[in-house]
């Protein structure tokens, strides 16, 4: 093996130790608060991320920090791998003035501007408005960032999904829209609302470059990521991925999940991104047991200091209760 052989080798292992570290940090942190959600120390909704790590670490790694990320609900995942600190997200959902939204949002509303990270939009489909409007505003700086828009399969029924991918195309903007394909709005599955199930298809019907993704596989994502960013900053206009992933556990903490079978969880379990790029690793010794252990201690380090640093946190004194209704 040559010189440059061996640097791109090193390079490929050093990639997927990052992409392996933040899914397990998504990972961690999301089974953390079902503890604490649990005994009570987190309320209110919650919609968790456990089966979709792969869509978060993929595709944020392809963006650059001036790029702009819009998100759904579920968005503890997103707002981890684009870089919005640990104990900055675990505060906000213990509702303390040290999170990022100032405890305000809690986990449907994580919001960081100085990461470009806008949200955590609780309305199904909110957020795509939200995102032409972000690249209309960089097109008209002459700004050449990407937003990345990420939402579910059930926008995919609301009309401003067919309102902003048109105005997207027509306009050139640079919208990465990145559609998490999970199968079930809610509790509907997606053969029983779209009479047409192939979401990258419909998409190409608007004239922009639309391709499905194995979103159980972080190098794949990552890899559909790089090219539709490349191709973005290439020749504005708008890019679709349909990245077909499927969530573990429940819609959220209050879903009584009656709509799935079991075995088809079970089945899916068996394609955990987490499992899959560790085996690869594993195959291509990239990763053995010690590095594997350090990683996850290190984790485990990094979300024990969120956890403390959270219960801890300042409360929002109550006379500061009608503070940021309007700007300051």
């Amino acid at each position: 093996m040559n010189r440059r052989e061996t640097s791109a080798t090193g390079a490929k292992a050093k990639q997927r130790t990052e992409l392996l570290r933040q899914m397990v940090r998504i990972r961690r942190f999301e089974e953390r608060c079902v503890e604490l959600y649990s005994a009570a120390e987190i309320r209110g909704f919650m919609h968790l991320y456990i089966g979709e790590e792969a869509v978060a670490a993929g595709l944020m790694q392809a963006l650059s920090p001036d790029d702009a990320v819009v998100s759904t609900y579920r968005e503890h995942g997103h707002a981890l791998a684009r870089g919005v600190p640990m104990v900055s997200v675990m505060a906000e959902m213990f509702g303390r003035t040290t999170g990022c939204s100032r405890g305000r949002g809690g986990s449907m509303h994580l919001f960081d501007v100085s990461r470009r990270f806008y949200g955590g939009n609780a309305i199904v489909g909110g957020g795509l408005p939200i995102a032409v409007g972000l690249a209309l505003a960089d097109a008209m700086r002459d700004r050449p960032q990407v937003t990345a828009c990420l939402f579910g399969d059930g926008a995919v029924a609301e009309g401003e999904f067919h309102e902003c991918l048109n105005l997207a195309a027509l306009w050139r903007l640079p919208v990465l829209f990145s559609c998490e394909n999970n199968l079930y709005a809610m509790g509907t599955a997606l053969a029983r609302a779209q009479a047409e199930t192939d979401l990258a298809l419909r998409a190409s019907s608007y004239g922009m470059p639309s391709w499905a993704v194995d979103g159980m596989d972080v190098e794949a994502v990552a890899a559909a990521g790089n090219r539709a960013v490349e191709t973005m900053r290439a020749s504005p206009g708008p890019c679709f991925l349909e990245l077909r992933t499927y969530r573990f556990r429940a819609h959220s903490m209050y879903d009584a999940e009656r709509y799935r079978d079991k075995a088809e969880v079970e089945q899916w379990k068996q394609l955990d991104p987490i499992d899959r790029l560790t085996a690869r690793m594993r195959t291509d010794g990239d990763l053995d047991d010690d590095a594997r252990a350090t990683l996850d201690s290190e984790v485990d380090a990094e979300l024990d200091q969120a956890v403390a640093e959270a219960r801890t946190g300042p409360l929002e004194p109550a006379a500061d209760l009608t503070r940021f209704v309007y700007s300051e």
